[in-house]
């Protein structure tokens, strides 16, 4: 198989999805397959990974799969472990685990907060711990980072657990690429807007819009000048840019991914 990433062995983390479609992780996967990387595809549901093995051997792509969760610093040891055992190394990681909870910091538990600040950006951090030593040992890595518009501006909706982990996925993602930069590492983020993902059917309906998930789509479509929603297809297609040696000069920045949004005045 050839490609821009031909025998790259990648970690993407949240590979599996809360339903059929174009979730980011799944979409990721299946891109970068597509490009010949070989799939490590990590996510604490494994029955969630049946689709994403299902479309990375539709075209014709390797692909392990590894239970994980990603906010235990064990559980990840084990995970980059049994990576290397398979496959010496690791070269492409991504970091895709995430979600949000509506609430600002009346309304939002304790308990809430702590969870996001977990899953949102304690996980990134206990990756990069593990996988950082291996690639710093190649002498080569690229890390990209997924993160949020949440994160860069207020998106319509309150949920500070969420926009303050995103700004900090994206400012944790610049100190380490500063600070890896001479090791041969990239390390970088994709920064999504509203896409639409199986996560708006499952989750984001029932939170913002009653369940009616036609009009949670008209209401984020409304904010998007391109006139469009994208998909994690559109995040896979930056996140491979920025994993490939077309981005050997780009390192400590971000790819917004949000056909407009963030750039309104309104």
């Amino acid at each position: 198989m050839t490609g821009r990433l031909k025998n790259r062995i990648a970690i993407i983390t949240g590979a599996g999805s809360v339903g059929p479609g174009w979730g980011n992780g799944r979409a990721t996967a299946v891109r970068f397959a597509e490009e010949g990387a070989k799939i490590f595809a990590v996510d604490r549901d494994r029955d969630s990974l049946s689709e994403t093995i299902e479309r990375v051997k539709a075209v014709g792509g390797e692909i392990e799969v590894h239970q994980c969760n990603v906010t235990d610093s064990a559980s990840i040891a084990a995970m980059v472990a049994a990576c290397v055992a398979r496959y010496g190394r690791i070269d492409v990681l991504v970091n895709n685990v995430g979600g949000s909870a509506p609430g600002g910091p009346v309304e939002m538990s304790e308990d809430v907060w702590d969870s996001q600040v977990d899953v949102n950006l304690k996980s990134v951090f206990l990756t990069l711990k593990h996988v950082l030593p291996i690639m710093e040992a190649q002498k080569q890595g690229s890390i990209v980072n997924l993160a949020s518009t949440s994160g860069i501006r207020f998106t319509g909706a309150f949920q500070v657990g969420y926009a303050a982990t995103k700004a900090g996925v994206i400012q944790l993602s610049r100190v380490v690429a500063v600070q890896y930069a001479s090791k041969g590492i990239r390390v970088n983020t994709v920064v999504p807007g509203q896409l639409h993902t199986p996560m708006v059917e499952a989750r984001l309906a029932g939170q913002r819009a009653g369940g009616d998930i036609e009009a949670l789509l008209k209401q984020r479509l409304k904010r998007i000048p391109i006139g469009f929603m994208g998909d994690g297809r559109d995040t896979a297609n930056a996140a491979l840019y920025l994993a490939s040696d077309e981005a050997r000069f780009v390192t400590g920045t971000e790819i917004v991914v949000d056909g407009g949004m963030s750039v309104r005045c309104d």
